[in-house]
């Protein structure tokens, strides 16, 4: 039976394992699609447009936004960022899954779009605060002053973890893992998510009514 794509939208506060859990959902399924940002910022050495990030300039970003061509955007360390519709609307029509890592404002806008019957929020807590922290200074990415930052930053994302679909907590990764995919598994069963039942539905009300002559 052919369905329709589901927008997979993955958050949680920096070192909570996203990252790790979208490459792996990917490697698990090449098919589910990585959505590619729009931004206004330059590009960086070695970026290519259409693969790292649409780049756009200010102007053009600001009409794309008004004219409703942009599923979530926001403005950040003074750059826009934003999820071009069409691709993923093309996309969840294809049959195709997306699959978005934004902060909790991106996905309540997801969430409240044309898009929304077909979008499935999943937020990742950590086991500790402190936990949190040990993983972020594990990584060797960021200097003190950043992890401060992105700290101070996590509770504003964890506050909103109610208003996701699922929510898993990732005290071990592996287990993590296999329960979004079992979520995944079950969101593309979804009734919003095939849209031949209907046919199928009044294939058989035909056929019943035909026997009760």
């Amino acid at each position: 039976m052919n369905r329709r794509g589901l927008l997979i939208i993955l958050s949680s506060p920096s070192g909570a394992g996203k990252s790790t859990l979208a490459r792996r959902l990917r490697e698990w399924d090449p098919s589910i699609i990585f959505s590619v940002s729009a931004t206004t910022r330059a590009p960086r050495p070695g970026e290519v447009d259409g693969e790292d990030y649409h780049f756009m300039s200010e102007a053009n970003f600001k009409r794309a936004v008004n004219n409703g061509e942009m599923l979530e955007h926001a403005h950040v360390f003074g750059n826009f960022y934003g999820s071009p519709k069409g691709p993923v609307r093309d996309a969840i029509i294809g049959g195709k899954d997306v699959l978005f890592d934004v902060d909790w404002q991106g996905a309540q806008q997801m969430t409240n779009s044309e898009l929304a019957l077909h979008t499935l929020s999943i937020f990742l807590l950590p086991p500790s605060i402190a936990e949190l922290k040990r993983r972020l200074e594990m990584r060797g990415q960021d200097g003190a002053d950043v992890i401060d930052r992105r700290m101070q930053k996590s509770w504003d994302e964890i506050s909103h973890w109610g208003s996701y679909d699922f929510v898993l907590v990732n005290e071990d990764l592996d287990a993590t893992e296999k329960r979004l995919k079992s979520i995944v598994t079950a969101a593309r069963l979804r009734r919003t998510q095939q849209p031949q039942l209907l046919d199928h539905v009044r294939r058989l009300q035909a056929e019943f009514e035909e026997g009760e002559e």
